[in-house]
């Protein structure tokens, strides 16, 4: 077997741990695969017989090129925001394999995704690389450029933006129960349990919508708007530190649902669909 042939058997054999690594830092398997490909070639330039530790040289290699489209990505999103936007935005069509990116967004958690997608570039490779994959700060520092001291600083800011800053558990758990009747409800098409979940003046903004169809009031009139219709992969999460819901069918964000409260019913509900209110939102993981 020849040296390429080598490295290319034994390449393959990190790949898909790879493409795991990448699509946890970037949210698209486009782009992971991109990423990864990246590092093949990269791999193939060096001196790969002088590499003592193959599968840690890889995932450093792999975490640069997924911080550098990050930060591309961003600045492409600072320059113009309708010239580019994350693929948590795009339309389902340019999935490259939605069976595939459905298993791994499954596996993340859609609603983790979204949230990751908020976080700077540096804060989202040292979260995933640190509390997903456990590797050490020493060996982050290098790969975002920073000193050991300052990339645990990262991870804590990133820590803290996805697990939020939350209202007291009671509220949370009261909130959790009132959203989770509505969404089961909406679901279900169970048109008593969803007008049971609403305060009779409830009022719906919808920015989606313009014009006298972007605001439904009352309990009647959005029950009959969103039974039977709600989306399969729509997980609860918190928004702005209250409870809510993130729509994002294999990773792509269609939607949040912001919720106000009122007497133990819903009284206001906002859907957000816009990329640029999106981002302006304070989005967390839900944890059980």
């Amino acid at each position: 077997m020849s040296e390429q042939d080598w490295l290319a058997n034994t390449f393959e054999t990190h790949r898909k741990n790879l493409q795991i690594v990448a699509y946890r830092m970037l949210g698209s398997l486009s782009e992971a695969e991109d990423a990864v490909q990246e590092s093949w070639l990269r791999l193939s330039r060096a001196d790969a017989r002088g590499i003592e530790n193959l599968g840690g040289w890889l995932t450093t290699v792999v975490s640069r090129v997924c911080l550098d489209m990050l930060r591309l990505r961003k600045s492409r999103r600072e320059e113009s925001i309708e010239a580019h936007l994350p693929d948590s935005f795009n339309s389902q069509e340019n999935i490259s394999d939605p069976e595939q990116e459905a298993i791994l967004a499954d596996s993340i958690g859609v609603a983790l995704l979204v949230v990751l997608d908020n976080l700077k570039p540096a804060e989202r490779i040292t979260f995933v690389l640190h509390d997903v994959f456990v590797m050490p700060f020493n060996e982050i520092a290098p790969i975002v450029g920073k000193s050991e001291a300052a990339t645990r600083q990262l991870a804590s800011r990133a820590r803290h933006r996805v697990r939020g800053v939350k209202a007291t558990e009671v509220d949370i758990a009261h909130q959790r129960k009132v959203v989770q009747a509505f969404l089961a409800a909406a679901h279900a098409g169970d048109f008593d349990r969803l007008v049971a979940a609403l305060d009779p003046d409830v009022i719906l903004r919808d920015d989606r919508q313009t014009g006298s169809s972007k605001v439904t009031r009352g309990a009647v009139a959005l029950a009959k708007q969103v039974s039977g219709r709600a989306q399969k992969a729509a997980q609860l999460a918190l928004v702005n530190g209250t409870v809510g819901i993130i729509a994002a069918p294999q990773g792509k964000l269609l939607y949040v649902l912001k919720f106000t409260m009122s007497h133990g019913k819903i009284a206001e509900v906002d859907l957000i669909s816009d990329p640029e209110r999106v981002r302006q939102l304070d989005l967390a993981v839900l944890s059980n």
